[in-house]
């Protein structure tokens, strides 16, 4: 659920200018396209077009395909022509931190199954953003720490909730869902309220109770111990 070093590090390449025109360009061309195509395209060197389009591939911006743009094969044809096009992956880096794709994952699968069964959706919401949070929850290895407090913590922690103990009381700064709780916090305050306790459920901290406490400029949630 956190933001992977990768991702900031793809995004950090595009700051360089002519490296963020040569990604637009790849992209606006619709099929892949060769070092010298590009270089045509935005009048720079071959040689720069190169290293910066081999730099996009590094940070997983770009991928490579090799073919032959004449279209002739066998003896005489020509090497393959190395080429150039836009990947799949997406990028998302945001601070605070935020996860509106898992809100949307969570609010979608509801939904479906609402339409499907007739069955309240607020219930369908609770039960799907408690599973969430217990896959999530059992997706992280070796956290620090043997007490649940600070067991809990660091799972949090890892997903940008920015907790912290207080009085033997777990707080967390950051709601991942904050703009939509803004405008729905009675449906995203229970929602995130059922993720964390699937996440304390996962990460075996059963001794300890979350609950719904909101506070100025603090997330709706805590956990105390029971």
């Amino acid at each position: 659920m956190a933001t992977p070093a990768s991702d900031v590090s793809g995004v950090a390449a595009l700051a360089e200018p002519v490296r963020r025109d040569l990604f637009d360009f790849v992209v606006a061309a619709r099929t892949a396209v060769s070092r010298d195509q590009a270089a045509e395209g935005l009048q720079i060197p071959a040689h720069t077009a190169k290293f910066h389009l081999d730099r996009l591939v590094e940070e997983g911006l770009l991928e490579v395909e090799f073919r032959r743009l004449t279209g002739r094969t066998g003896p005489g044809s020509g090497r393959p022509a190395k080429l150039y096009r836009r990947t799949d992956r997406e990028i998302t880096v945001s601070l605070p931190e935020r996860h509106y794709d898992l809100l949307g994952r969570i609010l979608a699968k509801a939904v479906a199954e609402a339409t499907a069964t007739g069955e309240d959706v607020a219930s369908i919401v609770a039960r799907v953003a408690r599973a969430e949070g217990v896959a999530w929850g059992a997706s992280l290895d070796d956290l620090p720490g043997t007490a649940e407090l600070e067991r809990l913590a660091a799972a949090l922690d890892a997903g940008g909730y920015e907790p912290w103990i207080e009085d033997e009381t777990l707080f967390v700064q950051n709601c991942p869902f904050h703009r939509v709780a803004q405008e729905q916090t009675e449906l995203v305050c229970g929602l995130n309220l059922e993720f964390v306790t699937g996440v304390a459920t996962a990460t075996g901290c059963a001794g300890l109770a979350t609950r719904l406490d909101p506070g100025e400029d603090r997330c709706c949630v805590s956990a105390v111990r029971r």
